[in-house]
Formats: structure tokens, sequence, C-alpha cells
């Protein structure tokens, strides 16, 4: 017990720690008191007690409201960090019961996985907990890993790789690509071949505007390249520009078979080989006792074996 500052701690009391950790997130006393059920004042007592403990101001007033300085945010992954593990301590995993559940559910993910994942899993919630709502993010893969760590969601579906240690992640499928044009594009009437896959005038998902991506990579590997001449952002862009256009492009299979004749169009085998990729369903690790959320990924993994059985080779 020595090295331990008894003194110092004895002013930090949970209240307090979750008082800032709001605060770095809203960065608005007012904000931070209604969120937790507290008084201006008590907000107010609890940062005097921070800053007395850390010698550091830590929040400084401007216009637009509380700025954290290089101390608060030096301190706020240790402080996260020991919330979470004193949460963790003091979680008992309890039943979940469905028929009586209520809240919100918090998720990101990609426009493609949610256009494919949400709808069934909207009419599961609504048929076995109508009291759970559903609050969906479209989020990319660093910005879900964001919202995990701070708290702002319960889950993230996507390809991540490279996880931090501070999450979990559940396989949910494994995904391949094809190559998908309008209805009646010239490319696939004859001899579709990497020749003429080459000579097409391509379209590319990239959420910051490369015109490159995964397929470009692996014809990389082939001493080949492709003319990308089309970068959007999300996948349903890239659907209706196909639809209306004779550009091609190489997308998720799940995604190009569930919505390609919606968009009247027409899909084929990539004639080169590409990586496939792993669906996963992701939390934080102080959500790993959460019934709630293993209750949701049951489901999600119900929905992607239906899924895969369905599917055509």
């Amino acid at each position: 017990m020595s090295d331990i500052d008894e003194i110092k701690l004895r002013r930090l009391d949970l209240t307090v720690l979750l008082v800032f950790l709001n605060l770095m997130r809203d960065r608005k006393a007012v904000l931070v008191a209604d969120r937790m059920g507290l008084t201006q004042s008590s907000i107010s007592h609890a940062l005097k007690r921070l800053r007395d403990t850390f010698g550091d101001a830590l929040f400084l007033r401007k216009p637009h409201g509380m700025e954290p300085t290089a101390v608060a945010i030096r301190l706020e992954p240790q402080i996260r960090k020991a919330v979470d593990a004193l949460n963790g301590a003091l979680a008992s995993p309890e039943l979940f019961d469905p028929a009586s559940a209520s809240g919100v559910l918090r998720l990101g993910a990609y426009d493609s996985e949610m256009a494919v994942l949400i709808p069934q899993l909207v009419a599961r919630i609504q048929a076995e907990a109508p009291g759970l709502k559903l609050a969906a993010r479209a989020l990319g893969r660093r910005d879900a890993l964001d919202a995990l760590e701070t708290g702002e969601l319960d889950l993230a579906i996507g390809f991540f790789w490279d996880l931090p240690a501070t999450v979990l992640a559940t396989p949910l499928n494994e995904e391949r690509y094809l190559t998908v044009a309008r209805r009646g594009h010239p490319l696939f009437e004859e001899g579709f071949s990497l020749r003429r896959y080459l000579t097409a005038r391509h379209l590319v998902v990239s959420p910051n505007g490369d015109l490159s991506g995964i397929v470009d990579r692996s014809l990389e590997r082939l001493g080949k390249t492709r003319n990308v001449v089309c970068a959007v952002p999300q996948f349903f862009p890239a659907l209706a520009t196909l639809a209306a256009s004779d550009l091609v492009a190489t997308l998720p299979a799940t995604l190009v078979r569930q919505f390609s004749a919606s968009f009247d169009l027409d899909c084929r085998e990539p004639p080169l080989e590409i990586r496939r990729f792993t669906i996963s369903l992701v939390r934080h690790r102080r959500n790993e006792k959460n019934t709630k959320l293993d209750w949701i990924g049951d489901i999600m993994r119900d929905l992607e074996s239906d899924r895969y059985q369905r599917a055509p080779d």
C-alpha cells in the first residue's frame, strides 16, 4: 500500500471520474448534468476536486463549451480504463428477457451491412422485443471503433483488421466479390475475360475518394492495371450509378445478390482471384457479459446462417 497515494484517491469517487469522462465527450457542463441527473453545483464541485487532485485546470471555459487541457487528454484513456475495470468487476450478467426489454440498441455499420442485415434484424426485434429500439449510424471502420471505445455504440458490424485489445469480434460470414454492371452491358455479352475486364471503365466505392481498392492490389500482383474513372463513398450510390451508366464495379457478393434485381443489374464472377474478407460483429470488452448483446449476436448469426444456406453457389 506504500505506493498508493490514499489521500488523492479518497478525493476521487466514481461520480467524479464519470463527470470527467462525460465532460471529455460532451464538452458542456449543462449536458453532463442532465445526462447524469446532477445539479450544476455538483458538476462544479466535481471539477474542483479533479483540479485539486491532478494540479491542473483540466477544462478551460470557451464560448463553445469546455475545452480539455493537454493533461486532461493524457488522463482520459487511463481514467476510462479504470472505470471500465470497476464496471466489469461490479457487473453480473443478468438474463435478458426480450419480451420485457426496453432501451435503445446503438449500432454502427457501413451502408452495405445496414442494407443486408438491418431489415431482418429490425423484424426480429419487433417480433421478439417490441420495447427495444434500434438506432443505427452510418460509420466507417475507424469511426465505429472510436464510438465503441467512448461508449457511443453498443455494437459495430463490418470488416475490421488490426483490432485493438479493448474489443471482441464475432465472425458473421466470409464475403467474396462479384463484378456487376447494368443489364445488357456489352462486357457480359460474350467471352467475359480478364482482358475485356481491364478495358472497361470502372467504379470503386471509397469513403475517402481514392481511385483504387482491393481489386487494384490484386491486379498489381499480376502486373496489370484497370481504368478506374469514378469513386463514390457508399454502396447504394454505386449501384444507382451502375444502373444509369456503362461503368462496371466489383462489389461484395451478398450486397449484389440481394439488390441487383432492384437496380436491374447483372453480375459475373470476377476474372481474377480477389482475397475474401470476414464480416464481424464487434463489441467493447466492457460489454463482454452483456446478455442483451449476446441475444443480438445470436440473431445476427442466425440471419447469416440462413442467408448462407439460401445463397447460390
